[in-house]
């Protein structure tokens, strides 16, 4: 079948860098769980239909000494054990992306590539320093996750170009980490504002390193650097951390949509980085047991 209307199944990757870069208008299709969406709710025509979800050499698992890889067609089930092993921290986010329908279906490099501000992986891969490999053709390069994401709708992908995988770097010894995710359920809900927190303090007691990545409070997932800044070089306290909550309306101008209010979301964002900073000094717990 000839133009728009066709399905086309490679026989391997190489085979899909070949075919998407000869038709760069196709949409590639694994688990669907966004793309059955965009056809049964949007009426988007995604012809030709590009279905990668057989190729087994993107669906592979990485434990490397530095830093874990997953391949673009790893499922949130497949990926779930190497992810609890390697960062525990995600351990209850993983578990709240949709339902086990939707993990076993829906694919990492997918959540990734697709670029909405709600995916819930970006932000704690960008807190975490990971970059995805993008390939087209023969050609790869490297791309900070960070970057990868530019606008609304558009990230740094040129036409024919399709991720193939992405590399999380380990949590160095003596950092902090944390997600959270914000929803109006508990279970099988997309996020309102999906937070990710990691801070190094030194000897002194002071932030040597801070990162905060967010999704749902703008166009993109993004850092949040004037926090950042914020925080970097004061000491670890209840003082700095108020003294940074302000400059979260530098980094981000949410929007109300029905899942959450701009307010909501600000006021969430600035929250969460209190309960941080309580987790991370223990003074949660020690509240706790005051309440108690």
């Amino acid at each position: 079948m000839a133009g728009k209307n066709r399905l086309i199944v490679p026989a391997s990757v190489d085979d899909l860098a070949e075919i998407y870069a000869a038709n760069p208008g196709g949409t590639l299709v694994s688990g669907a769980t966004d793309v059955g969406l965009w056809v049964t709710k949007f009426m988007r025509d995604i012809g030709p239909m590009i279905y990668i979800g057989h190729l087994g050499a993107l669906q592979t698992v990485t434990e490397g000494d530095g830093a874990l890889t997953l391949g673009a067609g790893v499922t949130y089930t497949q990926a779930r054990p190497s992810i609890v092993k390697h960062f525990p921290q995600l351990a209850e986010l993983w578990d709240r992306i949709g339902g086990g329908q939707v993990r076993n279906a829906g694919t990492v490099g997918a959540n990734i590539a697709n670029g909405s501000p709600i995916g819930d992986t970006p932000p704690p891969f960008i807190a975490l320093g990971a970059h995805i490999t993008l390939r087209k053709g023969s050609a790869r390069r490297e791309v900070k996750l960070k970057d990868f994401f530019i606008a609304y709708g558009k990230q740094d992908r040129e036409p024919g170009e399709f991720v193939e995988s992405v590399t999380i770097p380990y949590l160095p010894v003596g950092e902090q980490f944390a997600c959270y995710k914000i929803s109006k359920r508990k279970d099988e809900d997309i996020s309102s504002a999906c937070g990710a927190f990691r801070v190094f303090v030194n000897d002194d007691g002071n932030v040597g390193m801070a990162r905060i990545a967010f999704g749902g409070m703008a166009a993109t997932p993004k850092r949040a650097k004037a926090v950042e800044d914020a925080l970097i070089g004061k000491p670890w306290t209840t003082a700095t951390i108020e003294a940074a909550i302000p400059a979260f309306s530098e980094d981000y101008q949410p929007i109300t949509d029905m899942r959450a209010s701009k307010e909501y979301r600000l006021l969430a964002a600035q929250n969460l980085l209190r309960r941080f900073h309580l987790e991370t000094t223990g003074s949660a717990e020690r509240l706790s047991k005051a309440v108690a």
